[in-house]
């Protein structure tokens, strides 16, 4: 089992001929997406690694059934291609372009939700559901079929835990990257009750950054639903000064909101395990694997 992605996956990618678009359609065949088609204005006919280019998300829908777009192309284009899989009701839209303007994730956001479409990102590298499938980015050799779910908005430390977790021999189930700008499609909240809901995850590492009220706002969910899973947060950039973005847009502490305190207070009342190192992650992901084996 799964979640977001499994090996049916059938996907296209919007910008699909561009120098991301053509190294990712390449490194999502090796990992074997199914990818059907992509896009590009103009470039209709063409082919990239033998996948079909078509002009609209329309004409690669009436080629294929299309269950979910990957979304790489320039900031200044990511609305307009948002829309376009939106309105043509792709169910799972993964926009990975970062620096995408406010107002227009904000625009997106919105959209999708009037639509029923689930958006993951911006700035995100996807989703993996190892041994399956991908819809994102990520090197997929360093992720390992599981069950332990990961929702993180950091890509990197997605990476790096994952890495961890194979290299003793712990596998994922699914692995969603949410994002790191101040406005995403999913936040925490969307991606942790599907997890409640997979049989095939039977604990979740969450991993959180300052800045911003997401973790907080898990916490209050976990708590109030009595989350049905073991649950492992680690909060990155306890360091960070006040005022200074660390890496991602949405990882900047003002005027005392977003700070690393508040979110593991938050996440502890709410029955979390805190980590304080990654190291501390793979100690605990081993011991809910033992416990459910």
């Amino acid at each position: 089992m799964a979640i977001l992605v499994h090996r049916d996956t059938q996907m296209i990618i919007q910008g699909i001929t561009g120098r991301q678009g053509s190294f990712h359609t390449a490194r999502s065949l090796e990992y074997g997406a199914k990818v059907v088609g992509g896009t590009a204005p103009g470039r209709g006919g063409a082919k990239v690694e033998g996948v079909p280019v078509f002009d609209t998300v329309a004409e690669a829908k009436a080629h294929a059934r299309v269950d979910a777009s990957l979304i790489l192309v320039p900031p200044a284009g990511v609305l307009d291609a948002a829309v376009e899989a939106i309105e043509n009701h792709i169910p799972l839209v993964v926009i990975v372009t970062e620096h995408v303007p406010v107002l227009d994730a904000m625009q997106i956001v919105a959209l999708a939700r009037q639509h029923g479409v689930r958006v993951i990102g911006p700035n995100t590298i996807g989703v993996i559901t190892p041994g399956e499938s991908k819809v994102g980015i990520m090197p997929g050799f360093i992720y390992s079929p599981g069950r332990i779910g990961i929702v993180s908005r950091s890509g990197t430390l997605t990476h790096e835990v994952a890495s961890n977790l194979t290299y003793r021999g712990i596998g994922q189930s699914t692995c969603v990257g949410i994002g790191g700008d101040p406005i995403i499609g999913a936040p925490f909240t969307d991606i942790l009750q599907l997890f409640a809901e997979d049989p095939g995850t039977d604990a979740v590492v969450m991993i959180g950054e300052v800045g911003g009220a997401a973790e907080e706002q898990a916490a209050e969910y976990l708590k109030s639903v009595k989350y049905p899973k073991p649950v492992c947060a680690f909060i990155a950039g306890a360091t960070a000064p006040p005022g200074k973005r660390m890496g991602h847009a949405g990882a900047i502490v003002e005027r005392g909101v977003g700070t690393a305190a508040s979110k593991v207070k938050a996440l502890t009342e709410a029955g979390v395990t805190v980590a304080r190192t990654l190291d501390d992650i793979v100690r605990w992901a081993g011991g809910r694997t033992a416990a459910a084996g």
